[in-house]
């Protein structure tokens, strides 16, 4: 772990990426408590809130990784913290007038262009670190996900309850600006930053963007165990669809209506005191076990635990198990975060990474649409949780039934130096 920190664009990368993701766990959450204080009857906009940062992904996937592999990754990284200030300015004026369809709509522009900055980072950090320092670099940020997990909520509760949503709205902004600059300050090899070359914005046509998408959907089809990892990722979207929403309902309309807010906030520390003892754990597993055995293990047992949160009515009860669950979830996403960069080529990991997020964020939606539309009419809050651990169960079979062969297969071709089974070498982009 010292060696990442020796790494100054490590640092200045790490810190950009914490700094906007703290404004914005601050603002998420404290706007989610204005929609449930302002519309309590109407809970279903809590999810649309949700849904709105989910969906945009959806709609700019297909050229999010082209950008990142064609032009400057370093400047799109930067440009996107840059213009999600400008529409944090207009997302504070649009909820002082109280136009809510407004406010969703900038929500989901804001969204869109945050989207553009995941796959230029994870490409630069690939570049700018050796192979063995991926599950280091995965471990650390899960970490970090669980010390937003253990005090996001908290803070995003205090900063709703002291200097209200427009307060915590504008902590969100503040955190892009430290973000962009961060970025800006960071010295990256041209090589890393421009891996194709220079490009012109005017070769970016129709034709060209199509043909970059095309080849790095053709890379992750043909290749099985890479294909299996993106796949997964349809179903992490689903449980963080589900569990975005799920901890406010059961408090506020189950377990403890009359101090929701606090219990909601207790969820997600004992959600991030489980990521942090998972993320410590998994550090040691990724040394000791193959990522697969971690992957298909963890899976196992998340199953069981939020299956158990169906039927538990006691709210300590609950929480003990959110701990557990976070703490069996940290090591299977240290494993997969690690292993991807390793099978994925540096010249297409743009748009390998752009695959994952609108996967994710199908999931994503899927759950959040699901539970707007059935929840409380149709589905009660226990068969949603039996709905989620069917589909992490159906999940286990299909993963321990393909990634012990796949990893085998892969492991034997760098041995050898030839791809692995069903794998592609790596097109070259179009234009």
């Amino acid at each position: 772990m010292k060696e990442l920190f020796r790494n100054g664009v490590f640092v200045k990368l790490f810190a950009a990426s914490f700094a906007s993701q703290m404004g914005a766990t601050i603002g998420n959450m404290a706007f989610a408590f204005y929609l449930l204080d302002r519309f309590s009857s109407q809970p279903a906009y809590a999810s649309l809130a949700e849904l709105m940062y989910a969906l945009p992904t959806l709609f700019v996937f297909f050229i999010v990784g082209v950008l990142a592999d064609r032009f400057d990754r370093q400047r799109i990284a930067e440009y996107s913290g840059w213009i999600r200030v400008l529409l944090t300015a207009v997302l504070l004026g649009t909820i002082a007038a109280g136009w809510i369809p407004l406010v969703f709509a900038v929500l989901f522009l804001r969204s869109a262009v945050s989207k553009f900055y995941g796959p230029a980072e994870s490409a630069m950090l690939q570049g700018i670190m050796p192979e063995e320092q991926y599950a280091q670099a995965s471990g650390l940020n899960q970490m970090v996900m669980g010390v937003f997990m253990l005090f996001g909520v908290g803070l995003g509760a205090a900063a709703y309850q002291t200097v209200g949503v427009y307060g915590a709205v504008a902590a969100d902004g503040c955190g892009l600006i430290l973000s962009a600059l961060l970025v800006r300050a960071c010295r990256i090899d041209r090589s890393v930053r421009l891996p194709a070359g220079e490009s012109s914005w005017r070769e970016l046509g129709l034709k060209a963007v199509w043909s970059d998408f095309r080849d790095g959907l053709k890379y992750v089809l043909g290749n099985r165990l890479l294909l299996a990892l993106v796949s997964g990722f349809l179903l992490f979207g689903l449980l963080n669809g589900a569990f975005a929403v799920l901890p406010v309902f059961t408090m506020k309309y189950k377990l403890e209506p009359d101090a929701y807010e606090r219990f909601a906030s207790l969820f997600a520390v004992f959600l991030g005191v489980g990521f942090l003892i998972g993320s410590a754990a998994g550090a040691l597993l990724a040394k000791k076990l193959k990522p697969h055995i971690v992957m298909i293990a963890g899976l196992l047992v998340t199953a069981g635990l939020v299956g158990a949160m169906a039927g538990t009515p006691n709210v300590w009860v609950y929480l003990t198990l959110v701990l557990v669950t976070g703490a069996v979830l940290a090591p299977l996403n240290i494993a997969i975060g690690g292993w991807l960069p390793q099978i994925a080529e540096p010249a297409m990991m743009g748009r390998v990474t752009a695959w994952i997020d609108p996967v994710l964020m199908l999931g994503q939606s899927v759950a959040l649409g699901v539970i707007s539309a059935l929840y409380p009419r149709s589905l009660s809050l226990e068969w949603i949780y039996i709905a989620v651990a069917a589909v992490v169960l159906i999940s286990f079979v299909y993963y321990a039934a393909t990634l012990p062969r796949l990893a085998r297969s892969a492991s034997g071709a760098q041995r050898h130096g030839a791809p692995a089974e069903g794998a592609e070498m790596p097109a070259g982009g179009g234009s």
